[in-house]
This record gives structure tokens, C-alpha cells and sequence, in this order.
């Protein structure tokens, strides 16, 4: 899965770079009052919204604004309604895409979502056409320069990962749904850099890409995650990280 993680931890630097000008935010505060809708507003028996709450911290988003989002999902506050939607279709060279969306105009989002595969030589389908390609995990990256893989394995495997891979100049670790609050904890209790983290479906198997297809997947991924109703997407393409390189450069 070469260069897999390299686009993830790009993806998570250009995140921060987002919340400078809000942009972020904006998913945030969705996923909180989501989050606070289906399994109420106390983080301590929500571990959606815990996960959310840390991910606000992360971006640095204010207190007060947390705060609010919650209620709106409670109902204590007057706010927008989103739903939860999935997506799936596929990419150039027949990579698997999967997102995840909160919107409150489903018909909006979805035909943004089919122009922007149509654009970029892909096509949006049925339901079910790829999820079956992706489990549920934990997947958190660490840069090889900042630890070394003996003590991070060490480190993860009594916290409950599953899995250490190397991709590139990356570590890949993957964990258990229930385990991943916990690795993640334990990783920022011994001061190890989190480069990338995320509690989503990673796939079973990759799909190898190069030249013109690699950048044409690469566009897609980055318009769809820049999309505001895009909650995550998730793909199995396997492209080299130099071409990852040259593409964010």
C-alpha cells in the first residue's frame, strides 16, 4: 500500500491548515451535533462524540463552539437537522471509493457528489457496489523518524492495536474499533507524534495506480474531502509516494 499513508498524513497537515480559516470547523461542528443526536450529549458514555470532541480540540476549536454544537444535537439550541449519508462508486484505474456524508439536502449532495466523479473520470454506484471491500478499523500514522518501530510496537501491541505496517516513510497502525481511543491514548502518553488518525473502514485489498490515473485518483480524493457536506472518503488506491509528492507539491 505504498504512499497510502503519505496521502492520509498530508491530508491531516492541510486539515490543520483548514482550521485556520474555518473550513474545518464546519465538519466538525456537524459531526458533534450528529454525534449528540443518536447517543446524547454526555462524551463520558459517547464515544462518537468524545472521539469528536478530541478532533475540535485538535483544530482548535473554541470551547463556547463545541459547546454549542452539542446542544444543537440535543436539542437544547435551534439548529440545522443533517442526516448521514454513504456513497460509493469508483475511480480512475478501478480504485473503490467509500464517503461518508452529513448534509441536509440529500438531493444537493448527492448530484455534487456524482458531478465531481463524472469530472474526474470515475462514476458514482449502487449502494453495497463497494463497502464490502472495507472493514472497520482504527488507523493511525507514524512518521518513521519520529520512533522507532522495536518501542512502537511494544507500545501499541499492550494498548490493543492489531497491526504495524510500513508504507513508505510512514508506520501504518491499525486497531480494533474498540481499542482505538485507547492506542491513540497511549501513543500521545508516551509523546509519540500522531501524523494521521482516523476511526474509519480502511480496505482489504489495494488497487495499483500510476502516471495520469494516480494524479486523476488524487484530484478526486482531494475534491471530494474538500466538499463541505464530505465527512470522510475512504479508497484503496496504492500509488507511489514520490507521485504523491509531486502531486502536493
Amino acid at each position: 500500500m505504498s504512499g497510502h499513508s503519505k496521502w492520509a498524513s498530508i491530508k491531516h497537515k492541510k486539515a490543520a491548515t483548514d482550521a485556520k480559516r474555518g473550513k474545518i470547523f464546519t465538519k466538525i461542528i456537524k459531526e458533534l451535533s450528529i454525534a449528540a443526536r443518536i447517543d446524547g450529549g454526555d462524551p463520558e458514555t459517547n464515544a462518537r462524540l468524545r472521539k469528536s470532541i478530541a478532533d475540535a480540540k485538535a483544530a482548535n476549536m473554541p470551547a463556547d463552539n463545541i459547546k454549542r454544537a452539542i446542544m444543537k444535537g440535543t436539542g437544547q439550541l435551534e439548529g440545522v437537522n443533517y442526516e448521514e449519508f454513504t456513497y460509493e462508486g469508483y475511480g480512475p484505474g478501478g480504485v473503490a471509493i467509500f464517503i461518508e456524508t452529513l448534509t441536509d439536502n440529500k438531493n444537493r449532495t448527492v448530484s455534487e457528489i456524482r458531478h465531481l466523479f463524472s469530472k474526474n473520470s470515475g462514476n458514482i454506484g449502487e449502494s453495497g457496489c463497494v463497502s464490502w471491500m472495507f472493514s472497520r478499523k482504527g488507523y493511525i500514522v507514524i512518521e518513521k523518524d519520529k520512533a522507532a518501530e522495536d518501542e512502537l510496537l511494544d507500545i501499541i501491541l499492550e494498548a490493543g492495536a492489531e497491526d504495524l505496517k510500513e508504507d513508505g516513510s510512514n508506520y501504518e497502525i491499525i486497531t480494533p474499533p474498540d481499542n482505538y481511543e485507547a492506542v491513540v491514548n497511549t501513543l500521545t502518553e508516551n509523546n509519540m507524534e500522531i501524523a494521521a488518525q482516523n476511526l474509519g473502514y480502511i480496505p482489504q485489498n489495494y488497487v495499483k495506480v500510476e502516471g495520469k490515473q494516480a494524479q486523476q485518483v488524487l484530484r478526486l480524493m482531494e475534491e471530494l474531502e474538500d466538499h463541505d457536506d464530505v465527512q470522510n472518503v475512504w479508497s484503496n488506491f496504492d500509488i507511489d509516494e514520490e507521485e504523491i509528492n509531486q502531486y502536493s507539491s
